[in-house]
């Protein structure tokens, strides 16, 4: 088919392992040489990283490209390849960050494409969300869980460490109900935990108040529209970003709600939350219960909702881990280390309290 990647004749023909080997080497060649030079990057950059990612060896020459690797890592490779390749032919550019999505998304196809959404083998069909400025193609496999979970759900949890997409996404999802017509408008909450929502000491008027917490629901906002639509929207009052504590009292109809850092509030505020839903609306909760700022021995109101709620009907809850994060890479490698830390001190304390339990025993 034109314009698509294609494996070559010769490459059909060397699929097959080499003598007794797992080796084996594929050859793609892509017809649009005006794409090629951005798939494989300034200086072969993508296919540089693919290599050492995927620990294969990939050669181009002219529009066609020679990956050598095991039988797993060169079908990942080319899965990689041709989903990077169907993005540029829809006019959109990559960066190094959708090359290592497609690269997380090709190391777990064969899982994600026998489900009964996705599309005929050969092909990575994963969840997008489509804006004006832009349109966000999942990067992990939670990440595509989650666009499917805020699709299908009334409710959704996100949660997991920071630099999973959580809030960014919830945000471009919003943003792209909002221009399609499907709601009246979208409301961003977090709660000011630090001023223990009594603002009143901070300077300035109100907006300047509470925009330090708020920041990042804007930053999502800004790359999710054109500004001066999202002037108007804010000015109309079609788009809200309030803290937690302006939410009491109201009922939220034909609207996206989003709770952002939602492990910060009590058992109450998250109940008061979660009961402003109105008619033809949806709600997003996103938080890291690993970084709860509460006063200590206080419970987070999201690990108690995510508790209740669990197994309830019209609610789903989407876990990330470290492995999803998709900021640089030492972002990942930090999250593990102090789930590691943590890990280790909960294991002392357990033996603690089992050696001080057997010494009751004697007693």
């Amino acid at each position: 088919m034109k314009g698509r990647a294609q494996t070559t004749s010769a490459s059909r023909a060397a699929t097959r392992p080499i003598a007794a080997s797992d080796m084996m080497h594929v050859v793609l060649a892509f017809e649009d040489n005006r794409l090629v030079s951005d798939l494989f990057g300034q200086f072969d950059q993508n296919l540089a990283l693919i290599e050492q990612r995927l620990a294969v060896e990939a050669i181009a020459h002219g529009n066609q490209v020679t990956i050598r690797g095991n039988k797993t890592s060169t079908g990942q490779a080319k899965l990689a390849l041709e989903s990077l390749y169907t993005r540029l032919q829809g006019g959109h550019d990559i960066t190094p960050g959708d090359v290592d999505g497609a690269i997380r998304l090709a190391e777990v196809a064969e899982a994600q494409l026998s489900l009964p959404t996705m599309e005929p083998k050969s092909r990575m069909a994963f969840a997008q969300i489509a804006t004006r400025r832009k349109t966000l193609v999942a990067r992990t496999a939670a990440q595509d869980a989650y666009i499917r979970a805020m699709d299908r759900s009334d409710l959704t949890f996100g949660v997991g460490p920071a630099g999973t997409g959580k809030t960014f996404l919830a945000v471009a999802y919003a943003a792209a109900l909002l221009e399609r017509g499907e709601i009246d408008r979208m409301i961003l909450s977090r709660p000011a935990v630090e001023a223990g929502e009594r603002l009143g000491f901070l300077p300035g008027d109100m907006k300047e108040k509470v925009d330090p917490y708020l920041r990042p629901l804007y930053d999502g906002l800004n790359e999710m529209m054109p500004p001066e639509k999202l002037e108007r929207g804010l000015e109309s009052g079609m788009i809200e970003v309030a803290p937690l504590a302006f939410m009491r009292g109201r009922t939220l109809s034909n609207a996206v709600v989003i709770l952002d850092e939602a492990q910060n509030t009590t058992t109450m505020q998250m109940k008061m939350f979660l009961t402003r839903l109105g008619e033809n609306s949806k709600m997003i909760v996103t938080g890291d219960p690993s970084q709860v700022d509460l006063p200590a021995g206080q419970m987070s109101g999201l690990r108690e909702a995510m508790k209740i709620l669990d197994g309830v009907e019209g609610i789903s809850r989407v876990t990330f881990t470290e492995t999803d994060v998709v900021r640089h890479e030492l972002v990942g490698r930090i999250v593990s280390a102090y789930d590691n830390e943590s890990r280790q001190r909960l294991e002392a304390k357990e033996r603690r309290q089992a050696a001080e339990a057997a010494q009751d025993n004697k007693e």
